[in-house]
C-alpha cells in the first residue's frame, strides 16, 4: 500500500522527507461525523510502512455542519515524531502503524467558515 503523489503533500521531519495525505472526500461515516478524521504518512522515497493517524474530531467538510478540525503541517510533524518515538519504522515492511491523537474543543473550527484545508493538495 502506498500514498499516491497526486493529492499528497511533502513534509520534512528530522531531515527526512515524508508524504502525507487526507482522503480527498469524506467517507460516508466521516461525512455524517460518525467516523473520525484521519490521515496517512509514509517516507517519500522507498517507504514500506504507512502511518495512519486518527484524530478524535470530525472533518471540516462533514455534511451535518459540525465543527471540524483542520490537519496542519505542524500536527503532521508532531504525529510523525510521536510515531517514531513509539517504534514506527517507516523504512521496514510491515502492517500500518496506527496512532490516535486527541484534540481539544478549542482547536475545532466551524465548517461554515472554513472548508478544504484538511484536504488541500499541492
Amino acid at each position: 500500500m502506498s500514498i499516491t503523489k497526486k493529492g499528497s503533500r511533502r513534509i520534512m521531519v528530522g531531515g527526512i522527507t515524508y508524504r502525507w495525505m487526507v482522503r480527498p472526500k469524506p467517507t460516508y461515516d466521516q461525512g455524517l461525523t460518525w467516523g473520525a478524521l484521519s490521515f496517512a504518512v509514509e517516507l517519500e522515497v522507498s517507504g514500506q510502512s504507512i502511518l495512519i493517524v486518527t484524530i478524535d474530531a470530525p472533518r471540516p467538510d462533514n455534511w451535518v455542519g459540525e465543527q471540524g478540525f483542520v490537519i496542519t503541517p505542524s500536527l503532521v510533524a508532531q504525529a510523525i515524531e510521536q510515531a517514531l518515538a513509539q517504534g514506527w519504522k517507516p523504512e521496514s515492511k510491515g502492517s500500518p502503524h496506527e496512532l490516535a491523537l486527541s484534540v481539544s474543543p478549542t482547536n475545532l473550527i466551524s465548517s461554515n467558515t472554513h472548508t478544504g484545508d484538511a484536504t488541500s493538495t499541492t
